[in-house]
């Protein structure tokens, strides 16, 4: 069996119970090692198997999976935040099911998630915005046209935007053609949860500029909205008019 595991967004006790058990109980380990907190791999044993796959092409992964099941071994393919975002995991499945090797996936929690609780932010304000768009910049990997910064700009909503921190001056000219005010608040967040995370509180005008000045090139999550400023309304779940199944409307 092959379990694609989710490390979550950094601090290794920020994986899942069930991440942990499965880590564990594997015979063999294959890393993201590029992004995965290297203190996750000590909840391995002694004995397992460890591979980074920073090192390792895609079909080097797969031989070493594909010999750990002949053998009978357990596998865990370890990635970063949650599996489903960014991780390059279809292609994966897909060789595995031509190859009849079972898999399953173990989710975990993603840096999107690690950044606003970092920035101690409800990315879901009401009257401000109801939707988070996650989304990234073309870069080496392409983005669908429709799926550009300015077009998904223009809606006005949260966005967190991955794999972009190389390029903030063009992100920054693409989010106010799309309908964002320069001075439409932003943070940059580096390395969430991990220990030496950084948070760069800026405007939509000055995140390369912040970014230039705090030396930050690279792992960081870039969100704006204005779901980080201060004005929203109080949601209606706990306001004492407003009736739900668990309680009665108060006067």
């Amino acid at each position: 069996m092959v379990n694609f595991v989710g490390a979550g967004c950094g601090a290794a006790d920020l994986i899942t119970v069930r991440g942990m058990k499965l880590l564990e109980q594997a015979d063999v380990i294959i890393y993201a090692g590029s992004l995965v907190n290297p203190e996750l791999l000590d909840y391995a044993k002694k004995d397992c198997e460890i591979y980074n796959s920073a090192y390792m092409t895609l079909d080097e992964v797969i031989d070493i999976i594909e010999k750990s099941e002949k053998n009978g071994k357990n596998t865990v393919r370890l990635h970063t935040g949650d599996p489903s975002l960014y991780g390059a995991v279809r292609e994966q499945f897909d060789r595995l099911r031509e190859l009849s090797v079972p898999y399953e996936i173990c989710p975990g929690v993603s840096s999107f998630c690690g950044a606003a609780a970092a920035l101690k932010a409800e990315y879901t304000l009401p009257d401000i915005s109801q939707t988070v768009i996650i989304t990234r910049r073309s870069g080496r990997t392409s983005v669908p046209e429709k799926e550009n910064i300015q077009s998904l700009s223009s809606h006005g909503a949260t966005m967190v935007i991955f794999l972009s921190t190389g390029m903030l001056k063009e992100l920054s000219e693409e989010l106010v053609g799309g309908g964002y005010g320069f001075e439409t608040p932003a943070a940059i967040v580096y390395k969430a949860s991990w220990e030496d995370e950084k948070i760069c509180r800026c405007t939509v005008g000055n995140l390369a500029e912040t970014a230039a000045e705090n030396n930050i090139v690279k792992t960081a999550l870039i969100c704006v909205g204005n779901f980080l400023g201060d004005d929203y309304s109080l949601s209606k779940l706990y306001d004492k008019s407003f009736e739900t199944e668990f309680r009665k409307a108060g006067l």
